[in-house]
């Protein structure tokens, strides 16, 4: 029978020089394929580079389009291609703040505040972007956010003397008149229910001087249901008043024509 022994490792009679020569021919591969694998990552990054090239001028062609159409007032077909530009850049700080002039032009101060914080979301350091912000907001009637979005805008750009003159100085004389109209408003609630308190007065119905009065009212309604009145019109048109009593009634004549109470 025959027997079994272990069995020798594969590559055992290999020569040296025929494994150093294919280790060589091995390492070679790896960096060609290294080399390759290069080529397709740069080849991929330079087609996007490309691409978003391509992106940012369309973008910007749209952009001035745009622009063309809101400054000829056809400011709807403006949002339209801003809308487009943004589909390409959506980072684009300077489109969200032109769309928000555009909404404010046609009194959509709710988009119109909405499109002023994307901008300033995506450019916090935009002057102008929060300028449109104010104003948009100032709009919408929020006049003490319009005032800290002006001091914002200021804050970047100190000597804007369009923010300083116009916006913020008209957003604090807004506020004093919202606030001189409130407090007129509470001083004249106020009277009125001052005046409603005064105009009921605090009777005493259980003074003596009540208690008279009433009685003496009583007994004239007594005295005129005791005593009724009668007009009495003949045929020859004579006119009568008689007062009759309830026990001793009073009789018309022959010649009575017309009895009236």
């Amino acid at each position: 029978m025959a027997s079994f022994g272990w069995k020798r490792k594969i590559g055992e009679k290999v020569s040296k020089a025929t494994s150093q020569q294919f280790e060589a021919e091995a390492a070679d591969e790896k960096d060609q394929a290294d080399d390759d694998d290069a080529n397709w990552v740069h080849a991929t990054k330079r087609r996007k580079e490309i691409l978003l090239e391509e992106c940012v001028k369309k973008s910007r062609e749209l952009k001035d389009a745009g622009a063309d159409l809101a400054e000829n007032r056809r400011y709807r077909e403006a949002i339209l291609k801003w809308d487009e530009a943004l589909q390409l850049t959506p980072e684009d700080a300077t489109l969200y703040e032109m769309k928000s002039q555009v909404l404010m032009s046609l009194h959509e101060m709710f988009p119109a505040v909405h499109a002023a914080e994307m901008a300033v979301q995506r450019n916090p350091r935009s002057w102008d972007a929060w300028q449109t912000l104010g104003r948009a907001q100032l709009g919408l009637g929020e006049i003490a956010l319009a005032i800290r979005s002006f001091q914002v805008s200021l804050h970047i750009f100190p000597m804007n003397p369009e923010v300083w003159k116009e916006d913020l100085s008209w957003a604090r004389k807004l506020l004093e008149q919202q606030k001189a109209t409130k407090t007129e408003s509470v001083q004249a609630l106020a009277k009125e229910k001052e005046l409603a308190q005064e105009s009921i007065p605090d009777y005493d119905f259980e003074s003596d001087e009540i208690v008279a009065v009433c009685a003496a009212i009583a007994e004239k309604e007594k005295a005129l249901s005791a005593a009724k009145t009668v007009v009495i019109v003949s045929a020859s048109g004579t006119v009568e008043t008689v007062t009759e009593k309830d026990n001793c009634p009073t009789t018309p004549d022959e010649t009575l024509f017309i009895r009236a109470r």
